[in-house]
This record gives structure tokens, sequence and C-alpha cells, in this order.
């Protein structure tokens, strides 16, 4: 038996790594912003393409197969060479690119406002990558900073804290303790707490294991969240439950608590390459690249 090799497309192996990092086709297509059916279809090509099948769907969950796994660091790779690509062709005096997640989309914008009004021939570009992309782009070029909560540790990068994010506990309005303004750990004992997977929110997990390990109680965990749910949703569905997150804006039927004594914080930091500030011709461009981080650290937040 034979088979006819068909046209495999780098925006395909694009939608797979997404689809692999997301273990979900509606997270990856919120990530690379097309629709559930267009990234489907892409990866479906993909397989056909290959005559492999890269990835086993069900109604709730999505696994990579041993095909799919053999695939992903090639595909990888050959997205990276693209941004290598790219970033060797890139004019660094003309744009300066900033990648963040959506959480730090409106004081990455207002930054970039003021930026700009000092030097208005210069592009600043917002980028939208999850935390590992974002370190992977300062590495290669393709990015000139990145913001990051918590930390990494790469002789090839800097990393400089800007300021300190207090998190908010969500809960339900329906929830016992929803009227309150703040509240302390202790109320929360008693209350199932639901997360992502700690694969997923490795940082968030921590913090909150810290925060009680503070008060010398262990959080009472409820279900984790599906990786194609919302928390929002699953306070709604579970008005009992309580969730910690990033992001102080409030949905629908959600109200948001302070913790009372400052123990849910994380630090949020600037990475840019170790050397990209005295790499030849940085000059004005360093300049900015300066400007900008001070700009992000003058912000809300508690000081560093």
């Amino acid at each position: 038996m034979t088979c006819e090799r068909g046209d495999m497309e780098l925006r395909q192996l694009t939608y797979f790594v997404a689809v692999c990092d997301e273990l979900s086709f509606s997270r990856a297509a919120e990530r690379t912003f097309i629709s559930q059916s267009a990234i489907s279809h892409q990866v479906a090509r993909l397989e056909r393409d290959l005559g492999a099948t890269l990835l086993e769907r069900s109604t709730r969950t999505v696994t990579i197969t041993e095909a799919g796994e053999r695939l992903l660091p090639v595909a990888r790779q050959m997205i990276d060479l693209e941004k290598h690509a790219y970033a060797a062709v890139r004019d660094p005096g003309s744009r300066v690119r900033l990648a963040a997640n959506m959480s730090f989309a409106r004081r990455s914008l207002s930054a970039i406002a003021d930026v700009r009004e000092r030097h208005p021939h210069v592009e600043i570009e917002f980028v939208i990558k999850n935390f590992q992309q974002r370190v992977d782009a300062v590495v290669s070029g393709d990015v000139d900073i990145a913001l990051i909560r918590g930390t990494v540790s790469d002789p090839r990068l800097r990393v400089e804290q800007l300021w300190v994010e207090e998190l908010v506990v969500a809960v339900s309005e329906k929830h016992p303790l929803a009227g309150a303004a703040e509240v302390d750990l202790r109320e929360l004992v008693s209350h199932p707490l639901i997360l992502p997977p700690q694969k997923q929110q490795v940082l968030l997990h921590s913090v909150i294991r810290r925060a009680f390990a503070d008060i010398g109680a262990v959080p009472r965990y409820g279900l984790p969240i599906a990786a194609d749910h919302t928390a929002a949703l699953e306070l709604i569905n579970h008005p009992e439950t309580w969730t910690v997150l990033y992001d102080d804006q409030p949905g629908p039927a959600i109200a948001l608590l302070r913790e009372k004594n400052g123990r849910l914080r994380v630090p949020v930091s600037a990475v840019v390459r170790t050397h990209a500030l005295q790499e030849s011709g940085a000059g004005e461009r360093a300049a900015i690249i300066g400007d900008l981080m001070a700009r992000l650290g003058a912000g809300t937040g508690v000081a560093p």
C-alpha cells in the first residue's frame, strides 16, 4: 500500500503544537485566534498529509498518540526556525516586541501608549503567548521583553522584578462568603478549592500551598477545573467552591474578595536576553526597552 504525500504547512504544525500544549481544541483555538472548527480541520488535514493519527479525541479529553509524541519536538523545532528566520531579517531599530498573556493586556497597552508618546517612530507590538512560549521567544530573539509571573533560571536571560501582584479569591455570588470585601484563609479551609491541574498552573498551586502552610493548614481540594471549562462557570455550577484568580475583573455572578493578610502574592517580572541592552547597535533601542520596562512597573501593584 502506498501513501501519497500531502502538502504539510507550518501553520498546521503551529495548531498541532497549540492543541498539545493545551490538551484542548477550544483553548488552542483561543490561543491561536481561530475558530475551534478551523483548528480541528487543520489538525485533521495534517494527520491526513502525514498518514498518522496524532491526537485521540473524546468528548472530554485530548490525548497525544505515540506518533504525535514523536512529531511534537520536531514541530517545535520547525516553528522555532521560522521565528529565527523572522528575527534575523527584522530591522532591530524600528520595532520592539512585548510578549505576555491577556491578563497583562491593560497594563501593557497603557505602557506602550506612554512609550510611544516619547518615541513615536518606533512600533511596539504586543503579542500573546503562554509562559514557555514567552521565555523561548526571548531566547530566540523573536520578542524583546516578556512579562511573566514568578521567575525563570537561564543564563541566557535577565529577570527583573517589576511589581508584586495580589491575587484575588473568587466565589459565586451564592457562596456564604460572597458578601465580604476580604477574607482570611482560615475561613476558606472548610470550602472546596477548585483549580486547573497543577501541571498547567504550577505557580498558582505553590503560592496557595505556601499561604496555607503559613497558617498551619491545608486547602480542601475539589475536582480540578477541566481544560475546556472556565473557573467562573465551575464556581456558578458549584457555588460552595472557591478559587484564586490573577485577574481582578469579575465575571457575571462572581464575587471577588481580597485575602486580608497579603499571603496570596506573586512577583511579576520582565525577562530580556542577558546581553540584549549591550548588543551592537543597542543604543536608542536599549533606551526604549528600558523605558517600556519602567512604564510597565509603574502601574498598580505592591512595590517589589
